[in-house]
């Protein structure tokens, strides 16, 4: 029997659950007020009061970002729970969509604390409609309270937790519910043909977050910034094992790689290779001279690229070995700027991880104090390459999801950013077609048993 939609479920069930609070661990109060002093005796002459000069904001170190990341929740993106969790959300979201929905926001609507403006009353709805505000917060301009309620909708939703209604908190209130039931039936069409193994230890990276989480007994310990594939290469969905860890890699450069971007960089600058400490092997990994390859880049390169280890090295200083049929895994990087954007879609297809040193240490972890985060830094600094291979490999899956709930009924959601939920149910769509038809038909009638 095929699976029944989740629009369907939600024409059998009435009074579907409340929505989930979201939470912001993170969020900060404001400052204590400051005591009175009691007033001089005598008037007294003061000096004019010097501004204090602004303190400057704490350096984003690897350690703060993933320890910031960690802090918004301990719940898993993806367990076993989570398929049946987002089914009752969209459930929720359906009886939500036969109440009215929520209300658009004015896309030029101006928020600031204190200061009574016409959509006040229309945010602070929006807010209560999605559980991230109280009930009984209906009216009153914008203020700290509401700001609060923003900042736990824009955690939900992958945005930079403010408290500002910006244009894109504004784009993200405005989504319509329907349009997030679809996101949940797709995300749940998709966990629905995910077979993963799930054990004591295991790693997610879901892809539309750009986040990976490290999850021990069922509860995230570790929680880390990543980049993924560009949008015209997208990462892709798996299930694998980590199998071991690689200090100070070397970089084979994939095949597609070099025929056209590192053909086109020899092409312009010969010296290109000997600069980016890379060499060409053959197919024994014997080195050959450069200037013999054929660099138009029509061809399948009939040799191979391969970049030596050191701070230049496209892996960084961690690669973690997880073999699977797309040749795709995770690393460290060269280019740990990027780590500070909110927007991570700039890799081939791998996956660069934020404090990957800290996500060896935990993989590594059976074998402490022998590889110990010390020690894995100290074995970095000798520039040796080494292989450590696991005691016990670790499941991971790189999941595509962009609605879920974890089991503090927190719902959240993310960008489509790859397109993959509107081709996903626009195939499914397609298929109940089909079977509605050959339902009709006496020749074809058994297809839609």
């Amino acid at each position: 029997m095929r699976t029944m939609t989740i629009a369907a479920l939600a024409t059998m069930l009435a009074g579907a659950p409340a929505l989930g609070q979201g939470t912001n661990p993170a969020a900060s109060g404001a400052a204590p007020a400051r005591p009175a002093n009691a007033a001089p005796a005598k008037p007294a002459v003061t000096a004019p009061a010097r501004a204090a000069a602004p303190k400057a904001a704490p350096a984003s170190t690897p350690e703060s970002r993933s320890a910031a990341a960690l802090a918004l929740s301990h719940e898993p993106t993806f367990d076993e729970g989570t398929a049946q969790r987002i089914k009752e959300a969209a459930l929720s979201y359906s009886d939500l969509a036969v109440r009215g929905g929520w209300p658009t926001i004015p896309t030029d609507a101006k928020f600031v604390i204190g200061v009574a403006g016409p959509s006040d009353d229309l945010l602070r709805q929006r807010l209560i409609i999605g559980d991230d505000l109280a009930a009984d917060k209906t009216s009153g301009p914008f203020d700290e309270v509401v700001a609060e309620a923003v900042k736990r909708f824009q955690v939900r939703h992958g945005l930079a937790s403010t408290g500002t209604v910006t244009p894109r908190t504004i784009a993200a209130l405005n989504v319509s519910v329907q349009k997030r039931i679809k996101q949940l039936e797709a995300s749940l069409e998709r966990l629905e043909s995910t077979n993963f193994s799930f054990g004591q230890r295991y790693v997610v990276v879901n892809l539309p977050a750009t986040f990976a989480e490290a999850v021990e007994n069922d509860t995230v310990v570790r929680r880390y910034r990543v980049i993924v594939g560009k949008t015209e290469k997208p990462s892709p969905t798996l299930t694998a094992e980590i199998t071991g860890v690689v200090l100070n890699p070397t970089w084979t450069v994939p095949s597609s790689i070099a025929r056209s971007e590192i053909s086109a960089h020899m092409r312009k600058d010969p010296t290109y290779l000997s600069r980016m400490h890379m060499e060409v092997l053959d197919g024994h990994d014997n080195p050959i001279d450069p200037h013999s390859v054929d660099w138009s880049g029509a061809r399948t390169p009939n040799f191979t690229v391969r970049q030596q280890n050191g701070t230049f090295n496209a892996l960084g200083a961690v690669k973690i070995d997880m073999p699977n049929s797309y040749s795709v895994y995770m690393h460290d990087t060269n280019q740990r700027n990027l780590f500070s954007d909110d927007y991570r879609f700039d890799s081939h297809g791998c996956s660069r991880v934020d404090n990957v040193r800290d996500l060896a240490a935990w993989l590594l972890s059976e074998e402490m104090p022998k590889w110990n985060r010390a020690a894995i830094d100290a074995a970095i600094l000798t520039g040796q390459h080494q292989e450590i291979a696991l005691p016990n490999k670790v499941p991971v899956a790189w999941i595509y999801l962009t609605a879920w709930m974890t089991k503090d009924q927190t719902i959240q959601f993310r960008n489509d950013i790859y397109d993959q939920d509107t081709q996903l149910l626009e195939a499914t769509a397609e298929e109940a077609a089909f079977f509605n038809q050959a339902a009709n038909h006496p020749l074809t009638a058994h297809l839609a048993q």
